[in-house]
């Protein structure tokens, strides 16, 4: 574990643990909760349409889904391939042939700027284990909304797991560091003022590294202002009002 690398060994898990395993050659991560007895709790659109293109190409870029198919389903979880949601998994399922890999809870913001790629950890503090196992079990059973790539996917479910925290705003139960990471360089790259103050290739990387760095920060689930710990069973509720009703449910809670 460090800057380098998060990667694990299997007989280091612990139930409660927030892992990832990496897809299509470090393209993106799928997240989700480890429960123990080699199973993990995950949220997947399924069947390889998270990008919702409805054509090939949503199984071609993404597919966080179980990998056996139909013909040859897993032994342990069975014919997986057309589930969408909130799943249970074998650990082998979740992987799909991939690594695995630890999220970190409560890093100082020196260590999560160094992490250049987002998905990997979060200034957040994690909840205890109790709470974040009860948390992805009642999901399993209830549901986490509709999958949505930037404000509802796999790692925005591993999050509200581990810390309960809802963000008001946008009505999004998390904030996908991998999201945030997208975005903050398509803001470097574009929308960046900073970019006309110099013409040199150093000083574009610069201003670019820097804007990269800020927009990620400013995202994360751990320094943003517009969160609230919202208990897992009024989710649902949630979900159902628009974003004036959410402020003032929240404000009825504080």
């Amino acid at each position: 574990m460090g800057v380098l690398s998060n990667k694990i060994q299997r007989d280091q898990l612990r139930p409660g643990d927030h892992i990832y395993s990496w897809r299509h050659a470090y393209l993106y991560a799928h997240h989700g909760i480890y429960v123990g007895e080699g199973k993990v709790i995950h949220f997947t659109r399924g069947a390889g349409q998270e990008i919702g293109t409805g054509t090939v190409l949503d199984r071609i870029i993404f597919s966080s889904s179980p990998s056996h198919s139909p013909d040859n389903p897993c032994p342990k979880c069975g014919d997986q391939s057309s589930l969408d949601g909130v799943m249970s998994s074998c650990i082998d399922c979740f992987l799909s042939g991939g690594d695995l890999y630890l999220f970190e809870y409560g890093v100082n913001v020196a260590f999560f700027i160094a992490k250049a790629r987002g998905g990997t950890c979060t200034l957040a503090a994690s909840d205890p284990r109790e709470d974040v196992l009860h948390r992805a079990f009642y999901l399993l059973q209830n549901g986490f909304g509709s999958y949505d790539i930037f404000k509802n996917n796999c790692e925005d479910f591993a999050i509200y797991c581990k810390t309960g925290l809802l963000v008001v705003t946008s009505i999004s139960v998390g904030r996908s560091g991998q999201a945030a990471s997208f975005l903050a360089a398509a803001s470097a790259v574009i929308s960046s003022p900073f970019r006309f103050l110099t013409t040199s290739f150093t000083g574009l990387g610069a201003v670019g590294c820097g804007m990269y760095c800020v927009s990620r920060l400013v995202s994360d689930i751990g320094i943003r202002r517009d969160v609230i710990k919202i208990p897992v069973e009024r989710l649902t509720a949630l979900r159902d009002l628009d974003e004036a009703e959410v402020a003032t449910e929240v404000v009825k809670t504080d």
